[in-house]
């Protein structure tokens, strides 16, 4: 290869690269959308009855969890086992 071809192979390989470069940022900013979204926790209103607010407050209390961090547990837990059926 001449100097000519070497220069032109150089700058075929920089502009690939240059491409490679911009598809992996946007695939990076893909992926930290996604994760932002999973993080976003929508809020719910949920209306128990005493006896088993009482409960859930008992059995959070053993696993050392909040109450709603026990609800969320139980929830996951539920659709967890629906996904296998």
């Amino acid at each position: 290869m001449n100097e000519e071809e070497l220069q032109q192979r150089e700058a075929q390989l920089s502009a690939r690269l240059a491409r490679i470069s911009e598809m992996e940022a946007q695939i990076l900013k893909k992926e930290k959308a996604v994760k932002e979204k999973e993080k976003a926790k929508k809020q719910v209103l949920l209306r128990l009855s005493p006896t088993l607010w009482d409960e859930i407050a008992a059995w959070a209390d053993e696993d050392f969890r909040s109450i709603n961090s026990q609800i969320e547990f139980l929830l996951s837990e539920a659709v967890r086992q629906r996904r296998k059926k």
